[in-house]
C-alpha cells in the first residue's frame, strides 16, 4: 500500500533544487545547514523508522535547527520526498565502461540485483507511488546506466524501456514480499512459524479431502525461503530475450531507432 505520491509538490521548484538552479538562502538558517544535509537526514530517518517519521519537524530536530529554517531550503514534505527519491537513485558514474559494450546477460542480472538491494536499503521506496517521477540528475543517470546495459541488444527503444520496467518490477515484487512478511510479524507479534502452525490442523483436513489434489501434491520445500525468486525470474527473462535477440540477428533485423543512440553534444 502506497503512502505518498511523487510529483505532488511544486514541480518547477523541485527541479530547480535538483539541478542546482534555485537561489540559496542568504539569511536566517543555522550556519552550515545545506539542502544536501536536509535530504540526507530525511533519508536516514526514513530508512530506520519509515517514511511517515521523516516529517519536516523531525528532520529539523535531528539537525538541531528550527522547522522554519528547513522551509528556506525546501518548500515542503512533497518536494523533499522527490529530492530523497532522486538522491537514493544515484547509480554512480553511468559512463564508467571505457566505451565498451558490456555483455548484457550478466549485466542485466546485476541490474536486477542492484534494484533489489536499493529497495532493501530503502524499504520506504515500496510505499511510494512513482508513476510520475520528477526527473532529477540521479534519476536520469540511473536510466542512462540501465540503457548502457542494453546498448548491444537488438531491441527498439520502447522494448529496452520495457525490459527495464520488467526487471524493476520483478525486483520490487521480491523486495515487497520480504518487507510485507517482516511487517506482518512486527504488527501481529506472531512469528511465521506460529502463524502457519495455527493453520496446520485445518489445512491437513483440507489436503486429505481430495478436493485440492494439486495443492496437496506440492513438496514440503515448495515454499522454502531459501529459493532465490529474483534469480529464477531474471534468468528466465534473460533466456527469453536471448532467444529474441538471436532470432533478430540471424534475420538481419535493423533497429528502427538506430542513428538516435549515443548522441553527443559536439558544441565547444
Amino acid at each position: 500500500m502506497t503512502t505518498e505520491t511523487t510529483g505532488s509538490g511544486d514541480i518547477a521548484r523541485t527541479l530547480e533544487l535538483m539541478w542546482g538552479l534555485g537561489e540559496k538562502p542568504t539569511r536566517g538558517p543555522k550556519p552550515g545547514l545545506t539542502l544536501d544535509a536536509i535530504v540526507s537526514k530525511a533519508i536516514e530517518v526514513a530508512d530506520t523508522e519509515g517514511l511517515a517519521a521523516a516529517s519536516m519537524r523531525r528532520i529539523a530536530n535531528e539537525l538541531g535547527t528550527g522547522t522554519m529554517s528547513l522551509y528556506r531550503y525546501v518548500p515542503g514534505k512533497a518536494e523533499l520526498l522527490d529530492l530523497m527519491l532522486d538522491k537514493v537513485c544515484d547509480p554512480g558514474d553511468p559512463c564508467a565502461t571505457d566505451g565498451e559494450t558490456p555483455d548484457w546477460r550478466p549485466a542485466l542480472a546485476d541490474m536486477a540485483r542492484g534494484f533489489l538491494e536499493l529497495h532493501q536499503r530503502h524499504p520506504w521506496l515500496l510505499r511510494i507511488n512513482q508513476a510520475r517521477t520528477v526527473l532529477g540528475p540521479s534519476t536520469i543517470s540511473s536510466l542512462e546506466a540501465a540503457l548502457a546495459v542494453l546498448r548491444g541488444m537488438s531491441l527498439t527503444d520502447t522494448e529496452k524501456i520495457s525490459v527495464i520496467i520488467s526487471v524493476q518490477s520483478l525486483a520490487a515484487g521480491v523486495a515487497r514480499m520480504a518487507a510485507d512478511a517482516e511487517e506482518a510479524v512486527e504488527q501481529t507479534g506472531l512469528s511465521h512459524a506460529d502463524f502457519w502452525s495455527a493453520q496446520e490442523p485445518f489445512l491437513a483436513g483440507a489436503m486429505h479431502s481430495g478436493k485440492f489434489p494439486l495443492v496437496a501434491g506440492l513438496g514440503e520445500d515448495t515454499f522454502t525461503q531459501e529459493f532465490d525468486h529474483l534469480d529464477f525470474g531474471v534468468q528466465r527473462l534473460i533466456a527469453g530475450l536471448d532467444a529474441l535477440v538471436r532470432e533478430r540477428e540471424a534475420s538481419g533485423w535493423r533497429n528502427p531507432s538506430a542513428g538516435r543512440c549515443d548522441a553527443t553534444d559536439d558544441s565547444p
